[in-house]
């Protein structure tokens, strides 16, 4: 079954409800994005030889999802999921999952990485059964998401 857009914008606007609190939102969007980014590259392309981006071993979300609850959480994303898709694909920079100024310090960032991972553990979010052609989920998203955060400033568009 096809991912239901309505299902991945609701999981996007839990996650930033989870952010909420320690940044702004011009700043935990970038966290829903990687979170969202890791997630849809781990279910189209993990494990696929030849694939457009490279999913190193150990670096996938499925990895990310066996770090839930660990003390040092927020610098083993960082280290073993983040640094190693960067890496292996020359990307930009990503958010930092290990800050303490914007995630919290102790438990209160254990639970909030988490709990973020949780979120996009959903069932419902499984990319790799998305099929539609020319379906630009990870740009829907984007767009999504900059358009709440302009309604929520008052901006508009």
């Amino acid at each position: 079954m096809a991912l239901k857009k309505s299902e991945l914008y609701s999981s996007l606007w839990q996650s930033c409800n989870e952010l909420r609190g320690g940044m702004d939102a011009s700043q935990y969007k970038d966290y829903v994005l990687a979170m969202l980014f890791i997630k849809y590259v781990s279910d189209k392309y993990a494990g696929l030889p030849f694939a457009p981006i490279k999913i190193p071993e150990g670096a996938s979300f499925k990895d990310m999802v066996a770090l839930k609850g660990k003390p040092d959480i927020g610098d083993q994303i960082n280290k073993h999921i983040i640094a190693p898709l960067k890496e292996a694909n020359k990307l930009a920079e990503m958010a930092d999952f290990n800050s303490t100024d914007k995630l919290g310090d102790g438990k209160e960032k254990i639970d909030r990485l988490t709990n973020l991972i949780a979120i996009f553990e959903n069932p419902a979010l499984d990319f790799s059964k998305n099929r539609a052609e020319g379906d630009d989920i990870l740009g829907d998203a984007y767009e999504y998401l900059m358009r709440h955060f302009a309604t929520e400033s008052g901006k508009g568009k």
